[in-house]
């Protein structure tokens, strides 16, 4: 195998763990990886914050963490109020469901990289990222709009199963 094929067969791989990990934790709990990580943000939280200050530290906008959140509300796992004493202010808090589910879920594809990434010596982690990011201008992806989860597909996307997204364009199909 030349050394093209070997990049390619590397950056395949990648993605497909990522796919993979993100079937499978749609699977068990039904949770994007987008979903998880904001829950898990929101557990290492001792009080409600807003959504402004999630989408800070998650490095996704604001419009993209509301929409996250307004999914995860609808199935009850997290609950938002208003300030008491800023009424412009909506707090967010994961809710007993949330904790729960929270619990059950398996740990993100992304966690067990930060773990193996950060045990690198600084010249390596840097030579990681110069490789990594040369890669993304060679594909012409060096402006894409990105965050850093490890995820397929639209960040914000609903969180329903493949199968049930299968069934629903059969049904509509002539």
């Amino acid at each position: 195998m030349n050394n093209i094929d070997e990049v390619l067969t590397a950056l395949r791989r990648v993605i497909r763990a990522t796919d993979m990990q993100s079937k499978y934790l749609e699977k068990t709990v039904g949770l994007t990886a987008p979903q998880l990580l904001l829950m898990q943000l929101l557990s290492t939280r001792n009080i409600p914050t807003t959504s402004g200050t999630l989408a800070k530290e998650m490095s996704l906008s604001q419009a993209t963490v509301t929409t996250i959140l307004d999914r995860l509300e609808v199935r009850g796992l997290v609950r938002r109020e208003r300030s008491r004493s800023d009424k412009r202010k909506v707090h967010v808090a994961l809710s007993e469901d949330g904790v729960k589910t929270l619990k059950l879920a398996p740990t993100p594809l992304q966690e067990y990289f930060v773990q193996q990434f950060q045990s690198l010596q600084d010249w390596e982690q840097t030579m990681i990222v110069s490789a990594l990011q040369r890669i993304a201008h060679m594909m012409n992806a060096q402006n894409l709009d990105a965050s850093p989860v490890l995820d397929v597909g639209p960040l914000d996307r609903e969180s329903v199963p493949p199968s049930t997204k299968r069934r629903k364009k059969s049904r509509s199909s002539p």
